[in-house]
């Protein structure tokens, strides 16, 4: 049996963190969540199981998601994870951005469940296609 994926929600509104997370889990996804950039980070420190994906915020208190994307691109340990932006930000030089700091895919709020679910899906078998080690 294939192991099921785990993707890390970073958002510092509970409600979205809500939202997302109910879509992925019941879409068969492990969850785990963090509230801003700098709670993302230290859990991917302190976690012994790395997610396959994460889903990140770009405003968000402490540690945006532009820099925390950037964070996680710079870590050999985590580099290789997809990473998914899901924010209210849609103008073309903010994707362009998150692009440059390594998200593999950028959905704006409000977003269909159905249509994030296949995105993050998407990022995860890229992720695993380009052989990031």
């Amino acid at each position: 049996m294939l192991p099921v994926p785990r993707v890390l929600v970073v958002d510092d509104t509970a409600s979205i963190r809500f939202l997302i997370r109910t879509n992925l889990e019941l879409a068969g996804f492990d969850v785990d969540e963090a509230v801003d950039g700098a709670d993302c980070l230290e859990f991917l420190r302190a976690s012994e199981v790395i997610p396959n994906a994460i889903t990140v915020d770009v405003m968000m208190p402490r540690l945006d998601g532009i820099a925390t994307v950037s964070a996680i691109r710079a870590d050999p340990r985590t580099r290789h994870i997809a990473i998914v932006m899901v924010t209210t930000q849609g103008h073309p030089a903010d994707i362009q951005r998150a692009k440059q700091a390594g998200v593999d895919a950028y959905v704006t709020k409000p977003f269909d469940p159905d249509a994030l679910m296949a995105t993050v899906s998407e990022a995860i078998e890229l992720a695993k296609n380009r052989g990031d080690e």
